[in-house]
């Protein structure tokens, strides 16, 4: 049975508009930002009428002009029903088949060195100069232990969670996302295990197969294999310092079946942050060419010494966006919690696939969340560790000039984890990563986020050594580098 839509609204009988274009106003709104989804019902035209408190003629009048539009449509049986929005477009050609998805596993051109990696890790000695995982030495170990003495008094149950997540986090996020612009409310938030899981749940759910996935190259995306695995086409945009040439994405699909992903702020693995003027720029070709944005918003608040632009949600007018936010990379990777924001039908679809994939994420891990954000030790951390974080980058960028001018050239980046180092002379990546390995140094090499330039990068972190281990890694790598470019 379609959903019936709700009407929250009254038309200002005061103002100098026509009252029926104040509704066609109003439901245009509502279609273009995603909240009313395609095949929602409207209300038959006399509850329209009570609703809005107007004749029912004057409902007819907004309704038809509506329809001229193709934005509403009237079925034989059916009434009056949304006939078209951008993520619903999307979701409704959905043909993903969950059972070869599963099949089709995740791991594609990469596999070796992405489990090797995976692997290494774990390893006792390991240095792991290339990760994008937090030290356990900076664990905000006394914030998070406050919340746990607060919450051990007051959790009375750890039952599962309503589909879209805790409502006091939802709500707390929502506030937090208005605080920088974004427009929202509980019911535009679900609640994710980590960015990654968002990104899944986008992937089986509302792209279709042999859909285009536009992102930055290099990008963070390319070494998950997350869209590839249920069939879509990853296509690279190359970057410049301003960040994504969008120009470049020149788009020949006539169903509307591309999206683009992309990281504008602190960019994984580049550093790069995309310009203001960019993400305008690209919000409005985007927007000519109804193509969707999926903005990674993972290292948003780890900008050091400067506020981060404006995200490209916060310019957002259309629905077309769908941000993910997430405390993986600024406060503790296990508590596992991110979240998505978008339009209230995007989200109530995600939320219903994510409970058939594992019936919400934990419920303790949003309760501590929670917590952090409300009273505030969430916000003194990031102060406090981007001052720390600041500091390792200096002492990398220190060491590449002692070590790395002769063979390498690499950004500085204003905030996140990594610097994104280009060799001057090719070598074998693969024989730098196992020569490394033996050494006890575990590398990113840049392949795995863009094999275009399989032999010329390597992403270096600053984030897990201690700060006394980044300058002898850097040393010994560089040691490794000049011994096989003489042989």
């Amino acid at each position: 049975m379609s959903k019936i839509v709700n009407i929250d609204w009254k038309p200002n009988k005061k103002s100098n508009e026509p009252v029926y274009k104040q509704i066609v106003n109003y439901m245009n709104k509502k279609v273009a930002s995603g909240d009313w989804a395609i095949g929602n019902k409207l209300p038959a035209q006399r509850e329209l009428a009570k609703a809005f408190n107007v004749n029912r003629s004057t409902v007819v009048m907004a309704i038809e002009e509506l329809k001229s539009y193709g934005i509403l449509e009237g079925l034989a049986g059916s009434g009056t029903v949304v006939a078209e929005n951008t993520w619903s477009i999307l979701m409704s050609s959905n043909e993903t088949n969950w059972g070869s998805h599963l099949e089709s596993g995740y791991f594609m051109e990469s596999l070796p060195t992405i489990q090797t990696i995976n692997e290494y890790e774990f390893v006792d000695k390991i240095r792991r100069l290339g990760t994008g995982e937090m030290s356990p030495k900076l664990f905000p170990k006394e914030y998070f232990n406050n919340a746990l003495r607060k919450l051990s008094g007051e959790i009375s149950s750890l039952n599962y969670l309503e589909p879209l997540g805790l409502e006091s986090l939802r709500e707390t996020i929502a506030k937090r996302m208005r605080s920088i612009g974004i427009n929202a409310n509980p019911k535009n938030v679900l609640i994710t295990a980590g960015s990654l899981q968002a990104l899944q749940l986008i992937s089986i759910c509302m792209l279709k197969k042999e859909s285009t996935v536009y992102c930055e190259v290099p990008s963070y995306i390319n070494s998950l294999r997350v869209f590839q695995s249920a069939g879509m086409r990853m296509k690279g945009i190359n970057m410049d310092g301003e960040g994504i040439q969008y120009w470049n994405m020149k788009e020949e699909n006539t169903n509307y079946d591309s999206v683009l992903y992309t990281i504008p702020t602190n960019h994984n693995p580049t550093g790069t942050t995309m310009s203001l003027n960019r993400r305008k720029e690209l919000y409005s070709y985007c927007k000519a060419n109804r193509i969707p944005i999926i903005e990674d918003d993972a290292y948003g608040e780890l900008t050091f010494d400067k506020a981060s632009p404006n995200t490209i949600k916060s310019i957002d007018e259309s629905g077309m966006i769908l941000y993910l936010g997430t405390v993986s990379k600024s406060f503790a990777p296990g508590l596992r919690i991110g979240w998505v924001v978008g339009p209230e039908s995007v989200i109530e679809r995600l939320g219903d696939v994510k409970m058939n994939v594992d019936y919400g994420a934990s419920s303790i891990s949003q309760l501590i969340i929670n917590e952090l954000f409300v009273n505030g030790d969430y916000d003194k951390f990031i102060v406090e560790n981007k001052s720390r974080l600041r500091r390792r980058r200096d002492i990398m960028l220190n060491a590449m000039d002692k070590y790395f001018t002769e063979i390498g050239r690499w950004n500085i980046p204003e905030g996140g984890y990594y610097v994104w180092t280009e060799l001057k002379d090719k070598i074998s990546m693969e024989a730098l990563f196992k020569n490394a390995l033996s050494k006890k140094i575990l590398l990113n090499p840049g392949y795995i986020y863009d094999i275009r330039n399989k032999n010329k990068f390597i992403r270096m972190s600053y984030i897990y050594l201690d700060e006394d281990e980044i300058e002898v890694a850097v040393k010994d790598l560089s040691i490794i580098i000049k011994e096989m470019k003489k042989s």
